[in-house]
């Protein structure tokens, strides 16, 4: 049998330092809400391989679902010979996005791959090559989303020069002193600094940050933008990697909000752990580029396609927007009870749509000055007492949730009693 220690030690002599792991532990099996490493220790799954498995890990449905589509074929390439699954998945999703209007859909492998192409469709629509997006966004690691993503450590750090075109503003953020107001300020410093409103051909932003800290976007800021795309011809690029499929209790994060974007871009939990992303958006805007300008030998694979199908169906069948509902307004409950103890860490900013949850550890009660340290120690303590957990953010002090949106309240509790357990000094 392999343990956790061999595994480490393989791992270290075959895989670069490049490839992060926020755990200690090696999966063995995981089913819904638990997992197993290999040493045969149970955990309670608060990550869910980063917004995954809203559908939880194996999900019988999406299971079934990928072994029908196995026995019929596994690949053919889409751009070679197309499938009914792909074609199925796009008019769903077409219909189901926030989109005005006519959508059109096109689909890709990872997140990143989704952000260059919403790009790239945005750039050959209106003919502009400026992109803007936002302090503490997180879009992708390849070379044009890390130059989007609004961090330099660890996503820019020593891989040489950013792609050209993009340019950043401060997103709102009240305990740094930042708000709406300022943004569009510097939004109008921006236009009269750097590159001209009719230079640009999209806005990208996350409808709540994930990698940044689970910041949610000022409904003012996302209805001036639209505005300002609106006047000067600007694409609005809706980044829904992480907030879609249930997360905020919405489908999608951007119905939390009163208007629509032009392109959505869509993976994680799309496809209930197999490998799939996507664009969605405005027709005329999708049909920009010509043949053979989209596309992805791996994109839109058919067992891909047929999870996410199945996927979608669980989300309707288990009223799992009402779950997403349900389970943050658990978690917040706990949480703030938790932060009224005198033995546990300093916990601000309890935050969240849906079952998208965050809070912060700083170093005072009733303080904003980040803890890093001490939310790194409440990780690793977390795992010891069984719990898988994430931190984030650009100060790295904040614990975000993204258990199943199936957990049941007996884990989730379970999960919650270990999280206590973590946060006491």
């Amino acid at each position: 049998m392999t343990h956790n220690a061999d595994l480490a030690t393989r791992r270290a002599a075959a895989v670069p330092r490049g490839v992060g792991h926020a755990t200690t532990l090696y999966a063995a099996r995981a089913e819904n809400a638990e997992l197993w490493d290999a040493d045969g220790n149970r955990f309670i799954d608060f990550a869910g391989g980063i917004a995954v498995l809203n559908t939880g890990h194996r999900h019988p449905k999406v299971q079934a679902a990928a072994l029908k589509q196995m026995d019929a074929f596994t690949h053919t390439a889409f751009q070679v010979v197309p499938y009914e699954s792909y074609i199925a998945l796009c008019e769903r999703l077409n219909i189901l996005a926030p989109i005005d209007g006519p959508a059109k859909s096109v689909l890709f492998t990872t997140g990143a791959e989704a952000v260059e192409n919403a790009v790239k469709i945005a750039r050959c629509a209106t003919r502009r090559d400026g992109v803007i997006a936002f302090t503490g966004g997180f879009h992708g690691r390849t070379a044009l989303t890390s130059a989007l993503t609004g961090k330099v450590v660890p996503y820019k750090k020593d891989l040489g020069p950013q792609q050209p075109g993009v340019y950043h503003l401060p997103f709102p953020v009240e305990a740094s002193g930042i708000d709406t107001a300022d943004t569009l300020k510097m939004l109008d410093y921006l236009f009269k600094a750097d590159i001209a409103p009719d230079a640009v051909a999209a806005i990208i932003i996350e409808p709540v940050q994930g990698e940044g800290g689970f910041l949610i976007t000022p409904p003012e800021l996302m209805r001036a933008l639209r505005k300002i795309c609106d006047d000067n011809g600007i694409l609005l690029i809706a980044d829904e990697v992480q907030t879609g499929f249930g997360r905020t209790g919405k489908l999608f994060a951007m119905e939390n909000y009163d208007v629509k974007p032009d392109l959505m871009t869509m993976a994680k939990s799309l496809a209930g752990g197999y490998p799939l992303s996507g664009v969605v958006g405005r027709a005329e805007v999708m049909d920009a580029p010509v043949t053979g300008g989209l596309g992805g030998t791996y994109g839109g694979n058919p067992v891909a396609c047929a999870a996410a199908l199945a996927v979608l169906d669980v989300i309707e069948e288990e009223a799992l927007l009402d779950a997403a509902n349900r389970q943050g307004a658990r978690l917040k409950a706990r949480i703030e009870s938790i932060s009224q103890r005198n033995d546990s860490v300093p916990i601000s900013a309890l935050r969240g749509f849906g079952a998208m949850i965050a809070f912060d550890i700083v170093t005072e009660p009733g303080g904003h000055t980040p803890d890093a340290t001490a939310t790194k120690a409440v990780c690793l303590k977390a795992q010891e007492h069984g719990l898988i957990l994430l931190s984030c953010g650009v100060y790295g002090n904040t614990i975000r949730l993204l258990a199943p949106l199936t957990a049941s309240d007996d884990i989730l509790d379970e999960g919650l009693d270990k999280l206590e357990a973590a946060l006491r000094r």
